[in-house]
């Protein structure tokens, strides 16, 4: 059997499949789901040149990572949303993902802390 023969079978099983589930999905939702997602590359595109063109504003080092966080944060969570549908999720996997980004926001000002510390600025003193 040839690799175009296999090819044909698969997607004539898949096809039936699809019948035999309903066809949940109509050509329109599909459309919708297809727009959503070049919009979302769209996004993610335009905030990687924001990053890069940012990169050339020589920032100091504090303001440099927040901002740079800030777009990394906000890719993040476009990516976490719809390409790991988690839009339509439970309200439970939500506490754990606040969970999680409190936890990332502590260790984002420990590091910070830390740079600071060590570049002999004190605060507090």
């Amino acid at each position: 059997m040839s690799e175009s023969h296999a090819v044909e079978d698969a997607l004539q099983h898949s096809e039936e499949r699809f019948a035999e589930q309903g066809a949940e999905h109509s050509a329109e939702e599909v459309r919708k789901h297809v727009r959503t997602y070049l919009f979302i590359f769209g996004t993610l595109l335009v905030l990687t040149v924001v990053t890069v063109a940012v990169s050339y504003l020589h920032l100091p080092i504090v303001p440099a990572l927040i901002v740079a966080l800030l777009i990394a944060f906000f890719k993040g969570g476009l990516v976490a949303r719809h390409f790991m549908h988690l839009v339509g999720e439970k309200p439970l996997i939500f506490q754990f993902l606040i969970l999680t980004v409190v936890f990332v926001v502590f260790m984002f000002i420990l590091f910070i802390w830390a740079l600071l510390d060590q570049q002999g600025v004190r605060y507090g003193t």
